[in-house]
């Protein structure tokens, strides 16, 4: 009897073991092998904490591009960043149109949204110095080109990116150049810029294109006759200082009234002459581009839109803005060159992730076959980095290279107060509409300089 009951016990036992095995197995596998409701859930939770590791990492940045004209091609090159580097996306944000780009980063700061990356102008820089990273210590300061990180030194610190060097001047369209019988090479003086003007239109051609907006008038043009002072530099900001004490007498300056000289000549020959302020940027791309005009005051970032009406990448190339009827005075052989945009990495708004994606998009653009190809290529940028050896395809972008090779370049003025466009931009406005007349532009150019702060 004891036996039976010892036997039925260790019977008991077995079978409560093999119950409890049977409850410590079901999770792993059943009797066919396949996995268990359980062992799902627990691979299912793993893979959900990892997709959560993984969204963690992604990051979302800001760009603020202020250079409109290359807009849809910032964007594609963002798109190629983030395939390279799958975590990080790029939002390309423009700065409006006729909006300056402190007016835009000071708007953007004040709703507390600033971008990672903000595309400024030089002048802008040192105005938001203290928002902005020290980028000393990148690894493409060693390949800047020289003196482009001059401007944006400041208390011995790099505080902005080097972006695109451009140049300014008249843009030739060479098809009409060549029916009109001109030689762009030939136009030394003004009188040989009339001359070439006559010849244009002689052969059916507008002459020239004069664009009314503030900040080709006063960015670009008006600012020649600053630049065109000296060869240095330090005179050259010696003048501006002096132009703010009052010290100078614009009506006496040989440089400046050459370039009005010029000017007044220009409006005779400008295509929009009967209404000057209603031409707008884009009826000029097109004139230009289709062959209906011979010159155009601007610069090579005007090459992506003069493209989609010209279709073909040849043909197009600068002449400086001759001062003068002196073929050796200084300024007639050149063309403004220089730094046109920097842009900075913010530490306010952003925190330290989106600052290390903010700094990996800049060394793309500088290291990696993708970023020097859109940059080059694709937005038409000469860049500012010695080890960038693509040549730019467009026959602007290459002339300006020429300009520079020869040494036959004038200083962009680039650093000029964040309000000198809008201010003196609307004066020259007034004087290219003929509502007023030079010793009244004259006197307002005075004034804003001696208000400068």
């Amino acid at each position: 009897m004891k036996k039976i009951k010892l036997l039925s016990m260790l019977m008991s036992l077995i079978l409560a073991i093999g119950l409890l095995a049977g409850c410590g197995s079901k999770g792993t596998q059943d009797s066919t092998g396949k996995q268990s409701d359980t062992t799902k859930q627990v691979e299912n939770n793993q893979e959900s904490k990892s997709t959560e590791t993984d969204k963690a990492k992604e990051v979302k940045i800001t760009m603020l591009n202020s250079k409109g004209e290359i807009q849809a091609q910032l964007e594609e090159a963002a798109k190629t960043f983030t395939v390279d580097n799958p975590n990080i996306t790029v939002e390309i944000v423009p700065a409006s149109a006729g909006q300056s780009p402190f007016e835009k980063i000071s708007t953007m700061y004040a709703s507390g949204n600033a971008p990672a990356l903000a595309m400024l102008d030089p002048t802008d820089i040192p105005n938001f110095a203290d928002k902005f990273l020290d980028l000393s210590n990148e690894k493409w300061v060693a390949d800047a080109s020289d003196k482009t990180l001059d401007t944006v030194t400041i208390d011995g610190k790099i505080m902005a990116f080097p972006f695109a060097v451009e140049g300014a001047g008249f843009i030739y369209n060479k098809e009409v150049l060549d029916k009109a019988g001109v030689d762009p090479a030939s136009i030394k003086t003004r009188k040989d810029l009339k001359d070439a003007f006559d010849k244009v239109k002689a052969a059916g051609f507008e002459a020239l294109a004069i664009s009314p907006m503030d900040w080709s008038l006063a960015g670009h043009f008006i600012s020649i006759s600053y630049a065109a002072q000296s060869n240095d530099s330090v005179k050259v900001n010696n003048f501006l200082e002096d132009l703010k004490t009052g010290k100078i007498d614009l009506a006496s300056n040989a440089q400046f009234n050459g370039l009005m000289d010029t000017f007044d000549m220009m409006k005779e020959y400008n295509m929009y002459k009967n209404d000057p302020l209603a031409a707008t940027y884009e009826a000029n791309q097109q004139a230009m581009g289709s062959g209906e005009v011979g010159f155009w005051f601007m610069g090579n970032w005007t090459w992506p839109q003069i493209y989609e009406f010209a279709q073909r990448e040849e043909g197009f190339g600068f002449v400086p803005v001759v001062i003068s009827d002196n073929a050796d005075d200084y300024g007639n052989e050149g063309i403004p060159v220089g730094v046109t945009k920097y842009i900075g990495i913010d530490k306010e708004n952003n925190n330290e992730d989106q600052q290390a994606a903010a700094k990996k998009f800049l060394e793309w653009l500088v290291y990696n076959e993708n970023g020097q190809d859109a940059v080059v290529n694709k937005a038409n940028i000469i860049p500012a980095f010695k080890n960038i050896t693509l040549e730019p395809k467009d026959p602007l972008a290459k002339s300006v290279k020429e300009y520079m090779t020869s040494g036959n370049t004038i200083q962009f003025m680039t650093t000029m107060p964040a309000d000198h466009w809008s201010t003196v931009g609307a004066s020259m406005q007034k004087y290219l509409a003929g509502i007023i007349d030079r010793d009244a532009l004259i006197e307002e150019v005075e004034t804003y300089w001696k208000n400068v702060k």
